[in-house]
């Protein structure tokens, strides 16, 4: 039997698990998902969980101006603290690992930390477990909200003013669940973050540990396209400038630029669709968009923009439309400290887990962190590679021996063994 086999029979193990189970109930779909879209009923329940569970095991809480939520335990008075969590949001309708597996998974290796230190041994760093608030982005967008305000990506007054569909601000959402919290959280030493990998490569080669070096370039952009309404009966189709073709010609564009590039080396879609008036009887006449192209050579994908924007002149001219473009983020091969990477292959070295360097192709809140502290950024295996979606999953074993390799890098880091990595 492997380590990676044997880890759920120990009693650490029993309880990460019986605490993952209980948070998976909170927001529970009918398809067996979740769906706790930030500052929402679900995800204040999910925060109560946190806290609750948290003060159980000898953190204090506080919330800070964006609605990040912070587990301290201090050992050193006036250290710094190392962080470590993900996020307890999700998609509307989401699986129950998606960032819930690394804040649980944080949890505990918090708790095992405080259980085994030695008074007069006390490491050099505090540790602070984190939900951030807000990485999903889908009732307010941009995604990453919390951990961008955090790192000063973002501008605090700028995230709190930013409006739902519904006009309901991030700062009344968070005021009306009862955590528009004050100050900009715990100074940080350093970062780490466990997430599934939401792809399958760990899973194809038989790997219990993902160590992450980089992740994906990436350039998104926000689209709108132009037409005319006109009734769906009465208008003559060569008269017709419907937004909603030109819109489905970009989906369709999106998918001929991946495939124009063997070995899946770019990924894109079109997402979040909002076509005005949206009425069955009305050629729609805007559509709002998202365009999302991914790739691990930078070559690759500004060959596919190119293609991408020749594209699109076409479509104006097929469609009868006009299509506005504005790049909204975009980011190149971006990777993370070699040392955490290394410091996370020695970890999983000592725990005897099989491990492997794997790139990110989604973003995470330790993208942001990564930029400001040394950070260690680790993977779990995700059964078929499914994510946002209620059938995401991932074996208690490897979940397991997630949490322990987990314990083991933040042990390390409150050491400050990553202390200068650059």
């Amino acid at each position: 039997m492997s380590t990676a086999e044997s880890t759920t029979t120990t009693a650490d193990a029993q309880a990460f698990l019986r605490d993952f189970r209980s948070l998976s109930v909170i927001g529970e779909t009918p398809g067996h998902g979740v769906d706790r879209q930030a500052a929402t009923a679900a995800d204040a329940q999910a925060r109560a969980w946190f806290t609750s569970l948290a003060a159980q095991y000898g953190f204090r809480t506080e919330v800070d101006r964006t609605g990040n939520v912070f587990a301290l335990l201090e050992w050193t008075p006036g250290a710094p603290y190392v962080l470590v969590g993900s996020h307890l949001d999700s998609q509307p309708t989401a699986g129950k690992y998606d960032g819930a597996y690394g804040v649980a998974a944080a949890l505990h290796a918090g708790r095992r930390l405080a259980e085994s230190t030695v008074p007069g041994e006390e490491p050099k760093y505090n540790l602070a477990v984190v939900d951030w608030f807000n990485e999903e982005g889908c009732r307010f967008a941009p995604s990453m909200m919390g951990s961008s305000v955090y790192t000063g990506k973002l501008p605090v007054e700028e995230a709190l003013a930013i409006q739902d569909k519904q006009g309901t601000t991030v700062a009344q959402a968070l005021e009306a669940i009862g955590h528009l919290g004050t100050g900009t959280g715990p100074t940080a030493a350093a970062y780490a973050e466990i997430h599934i990998e939401q792809g399958r490569s760990l899973e194809d080669t038989g790997i219990t540990i993902g160590l992450v070096h980089s992740c994906w370039a990436a350039a998104k952009y926000s689209v709108t396209v132009h037409g005319e309404q006109a009734h769906t009966g009465s208008a003559v189709i060569a008269d017709r400038k419907d937004a909603l073709l030109g819109a489905s010609m970009l989906v369709v564009l999106l998918r001929e630029t991946a495939q124009a590039f063997s070995g899946a080396v770019l990924h894109t879609s079109v997402g979040q669709l909002d076509v005005y008036p949206n009425s069955p009887v009305v050629v729609p006449s805007r559509v709002d968009l998202v365009m999302d192209l991914r790739s691990a050579d930078e070559e690759v994908l500004a060959a596919a923009q190119k293609l991408l924007h020749e594209g699109i002149t076409r479509i104006e001219s097929d469609a009868n439309v006009t299509i506005d473009v504005q790049q909204s983020h975009a980011w190149g091969l971006n990777p993370y400290q070699p040392a955490g990477v290394d410091l996370a292959r020695e970890c999983a070295d000592k725990l005897e887990l099989s491990h492997a360097p794997v790139f990110t192709l989604a973003g995470h809140d330790s993208i942001n962190m990564k930029d400001i502290v040394p950070t260690v950024m680790l993977f779990v295996p995700s059964v078929d590679g499914i994510s946002h979606n209620e059938r995401e999953f991932t074996h208690d074993d490897d979940a397991c021996a997630g949490v322990d390799m987990l314990t083991e890098v933040v042990a390390r880091l409150c050491r400050g063994e990553l202390d200068g990595a650059k």
